[in-house]
């Protein structure tokens, strides 16, 4: 682990760290110090909050769940409840028998349930095929009640599947690592982003911040500094955008060593903003990388070349290359 301090010139810093510190940034997460192995950000972008203290139907938000949860995750969820549900019903016709169920021609037990489980997916996406139809009361009742559970539950899933696709998302893939590489005759940590879709992302704009405890009046809280960056925002984002915060004697992380931010348990928050030319709407995207996440003294590889087509390639799968370098003195 480095133990090099990123020494710009010979100044105490003292002044500025409390410059610093007047600017701490109330983000809604509190001034209390966080826990040693706590972070803010979780790498998904998710806030790494656990609520309890609710009942569980108070703690139950299905809509927000199933807009939120993977397409593997919900397909295999809508599935599994059409199964679940065809089962039900054709449990339910059993029980009322299965010669309530014009048309069955299965003569074991097994077979009949299966013609029945059959018979409630035909009722229950309206097929029908013709060749089962229920007959009595009870059956009838059965039928019709699970006509319009189908009705209902397609109407719902197609809304969700709606939601899911309207749903404006930035595919923006963070580095792995942030680093601290050299830049210009001083230090900088950097961090680099691209988005990983063929889409247009316009007026992206980034914002950076740094949460730290520290010791201040004899109590352990936790600070929320800006890091001032090289550039804060970009008109077009159709290569890779590598992000410099220099770390200057007005830089909060001033002759701080690795050892020392790890200490302070420090977090470096980020949050991007950017208008998508698809959606025609600001798409957001969060991440964090806590100090033993840095890379000190390493660079990042151009992962771009000129193509003989006259096109620009650029190379997604080389995109976490780094080279050890050493830092300016």
């Amino acid at each position: 682990m480095s133990k090099h301090k990123i020494n710009i010139s010979g100044h105490n810093h003292s002044a500025s760290t409390q410059d610093a510190d007047a600017k701490s940034k109330e983000l809604g997460f509190g001034n209390s110090a966080k826990g040693n192995s706590a972070r803010f950000v979780n790498k998904d972008g998710s806030f790494n909050v656990k609520r309890t203290g609710l009942s569980p139907l108070q703690n139950l938000h299905i809509y927000h769940s199933l807009i939120e949860m993977s397409w593997l995750k919900f397909t295999m969820l809508t599935f599994a409840f059409y199964a679940l549900v065809n089962c039900i019903f054709a449990c339910l016709y059993v029980i009322v028998g299965v010669n309530h169920l014009v048309g069955i021609i299965g003569n074991t037990t097994t077979e009949k349930f299966w013609e029945a489980f059959f018979f409630s997916a035909q009722t229950l996406t309206t097929v029908g095929y013709g060749r089962i139809s229920p007959e009595g009361f009870t059956a009838s009742m059965i039928a019709s009640f699970e006509s319009m559970i189908g009705l209902m539950g397609f109407a719902i899933i197609t809304g969700i599947l709606f939601g899911k696709f309207s749903r404006p998302t930035a595919k923006i893939i963070f580095s792995e690592n942030a680093i601290i590489a050299p830049y210009q005759d001083i230090n900088a940590l950097e961090f680099r982003i691209v988005n990983q879709r063929k889409n247009q992302l316009i007026e992206v704009e980034v914002q950076v911040l740094l949460s730290m405890n520290k010791m201040l009046d004899g109590k352990r809280k936790g600070l929320f500094l800006e890091l001032p960056l090289e550039t804060k925002r970009v008109n077009f984002f159709p290569l890779p955008w590598t992000i410099v915060h220099p770390i200057d004697e007005n830089s909060p992380i001033y002759e701080l060593t690795q050892q020392e931010l790890i200490d302070s348990n420090a977090e470096i928050i980020i949050l991007i903003k950017a208008f998508d030319d698809n959606f025609s709407q600001h798409v957001y995207k969060r991440f964090s990388y806590t100090a033993a996440e840095i890379v000190w003294g390493a660079k990042f590889n151009i992962i771009y070349k000129n193509e003989n087509d006259g096109k620009l390639n650029l190379m997604l799968n080389k995109f976490q290359e780094i080279e050890i370098v050493p830092l300016n003195p």
